[in-house]
C-alpha cells in the first residue's frame, strides 16, 4: 500500500528529506510541522509519513503502543522504495532511531535524527546505540543539552561512529524546548534545528 505524504517545500526542489513522528504523536502534530516547514523553507522538499499503527489510530482502528520493531523498519524500506534512495531520512525520537538502522541498508544520502532515544529516561544503561557505532551514512544528530534520552553529559561518554555529528540544542529537552532561565526560547531552538539540518544537506549534495 503507498505511502500517505504530507509534503512541504517547492515540488520542484532539487533534495529530498524524509521524516517519520516519534512514538506517541502523528506526522501532523505541531511539533512536527513546524520542523519540517522550517526545514522547508531552506527549498528542500520535506515529506512525512506515519508507521502503521499511527495511520490505524487516525482511522480509529486501533490504539495503544507503536508497532513492533520489525514492522516500523519495514515500513521505511516500503516508504524508501516508493521514493527512491536518492534522498535524506530522518525523524523525530523513535523515528529518527528506526531510520537510523535502515540507513546503511538502504544506502540513503544521509540521515537527521531529531532528539535521538539512545537510552529510555530513567534508565541510562539500557542503550541504544549498538548499531550507531558502526554506521556509515553521514548522520546529523539534534539533540537538546538536557533530554532525558541522553543528555550531553551520557553522550560524551559513547562509542559512536566517525559518520555521525551531533549539534547541541543549549539547555533543551527532547523537543528541544529550554527553560526560561536559559535565555533561550523554544521557537529559536527550533530554527537552529532547521537551519543546521538544511546546511546539513546542503553541504551533503556539495561534496
Amino acid at each position: 500500500m503507498p505511502a500517505m505524504f504530507l509534503t512541504d517545500g517547492p515540488p520542484s526542489a532539487k533534495h529530498t528529506l524524509i521524516l517519520a513522528h516519534g512514538a506517541g504523536g502523528a506526522m501532523d502534530t505541531p511539533w512536527m510541522t513546524n520542523m519540517a516547514r522550517a526545514i522547508a523553507a531552506h527549498k528542500i522538499r520535506v515529506l512525512r509519513f506515519e508507521f502503521p499503527y499511527m495511520a490505524a489510530r487516525r482511522e480509529g482502528k486501533k490504539s495503544g503502543a507503536p508497532d513492533r520493531e520489525p514492522v516500523l523498519l519495514e515500513a521505511w524500506r516500503k516508504v524508501v522504495a516508493e521514493t527512491g534512495n536518492d534522498v535524506f531520512i530522518g525523524g523525530k525520537s523513535m523515528g529518527g532511531r528506526m531510520a537510523s538502522m535502515v540507513a546503511d541498508e538502504l544506502s540513503v544520502r544521509g540521515l537527521i535524527c531529531l532528539g535521538y532515544p539512545f537510552h529510555p529516561p530513567g534508565a541510562p544503561e539500557k542503550l541504544r546505540t549498538k548499531h550507531l557505532e558502526q554506521l556509515k551514512t553521514p548522520t546529523l544528530i539534534l539533540q537538546g543539552e538536557r533530554d532525558p534520552f541522553g543528555t550531553r553529559d551520557d553522550v560524551t561518554h559513547y562509542k559512536l561512529s566517525k559518520s555521525i555529528r551531533i549539534a547541541w540544542l543549549e539547555d533543551g529537552d527532547h523537543s528541544f524546548k529550554p527553560r526560561k532561565s536559559s535565555g533561550f526560547s523554544e521557537k529559536e531552538h527550533l530554527e537552529r534545528a532547521s537551519v543546521a539540518a538544511a546546511d546539513f544537506i546542503l553541504d551533503r549534495v556539495s561534496s
